[in-house]
């Protein structure tokens, strides 16, 4: 990133002048013709619903640490940035000073609508399934794991991603029936690669990478790595200092936010109230120490 700024936003909107395709919770999808210009803006979502106050620098950090990693992991496996110099966008772009660090123009891709979840730890929705079940997205895994114990080896744990409502955790079988068997061992074997790459380049900087999720699509038939990746929004980053087992450890990222939901009286079925500016703004500095820490060194 090129400088913090105080202005945060919750729509490119006013910023962009191109075609809106799609609008997710956080990123924006404008149609450039031979490419798409994603907008990472400050939205900030917690237990489905789009939270207000925009968290400030938020889209910044998430935009900027997905293009230093796709050029960190360009060796690995081609990816769809083309640029982010908002310079070459003239006046497509009404203010380059809020819109610099927030941006990619990417190649389009054919998405495959498989989201490649890589598990280093069993934590999260993981440890829930295997308290049920012993197994993982059907991983079969030995009895007495430990709530944050490290796997030996990271597991793939796909979804079926949908639009509507949460993605649903599949076997690698049923992501074979969905995509064929040679796409599945591609992707796998992708997805496990990048996160071993991160989870070392992590560890040197006193950081714990749990997990991790990739999307992927295809151009022409080749497999390339879109979206976002190893953001506080797509990965579980924990402190190495605070890591132990049996416990909730407090990830680097919103877990101000859904600390504080979780201490109200909200029902998660109606529109929440405003965050407090101390919640914002202590999730505002998570996400740029967590840059800070990865780039920055």
């Amino acid at each position: 990133m090129s400088g913090t700024t105080t202005t945060a936003i919750s729509s490119a909107e006013p910023y962009v002048k191109a075609p809106l395709l799609y609008k997710g919770k956080v990123r924006e999808l404008y149609d450039l013709g031979e490419h798409y210009l994603i907008a990472v803006t400050d939205r900030i979502s917690a237990f489905d619903w789009v939270l207000s106050p925009a968290v400030p620098d938020k889209g910044n950090v998430l935009n900027s640490l997905s293009r230093f990693w796709f050029e960190q992991t360009a060796g690995i496996q081609p990816n769809h940035l083309v640029h982010a110099d908002v310079d070459r966008l003239g006046e497509l772009i009404t203010d380059r000073e809020i819109m610099k660090d927030r941006f990619m123009v990417t190649k389009k891709a054919q998405r495959i609508d498989i989201e490649c979840v890589v598990r280093g730890y069993i934590t999260g929705g993981g440890w829930r399934q295997y308290q049920k079940t012993g197994e993982v997205n059907g991983h079969k895994l030995p009895a007495g794991m430990r709530k944050n114990e490290r796997f030996p080896q990271p597991i793939f744990t796909p979804a079926a991603k949908n639009d509507v409502g949460h993605d649903e955790d599949i076997t690698i079988e049923r992501m074979t029936e969905l995509v064929g068997a040679e796409l599945t061992q591609q992707l796998q074997e992708i997805s496990i690669r990048l996160y071993e790459f991160a989870q070392e380049f992590c560890e040197v900087r006193g950081i714990i990478l749990a997990d991790t999720k990739f999307e992927f699509g295809l151009i022409d038939g080749e497999i390339i790595l879109i979206d976002e990746i190893f953001t506080p929004d797509s990965s579980r980053f924990w402190d190495k200092s605070k890591y132990e087992l049996d416990i909730e450890i407090d990830g680097m990222d919103k877990e101000p936010v859904r600390t504080y939901l979780s201490g109200t009286d909200w029902d998660k079925n109606s529109e929440p109230d405003p965050l407090p500016p101390q919640v914002v703004e202590e999730t505002s500095r998570r996400y740029r120490d967590i840059y800070n820490r990865l780039v920055q060194g």
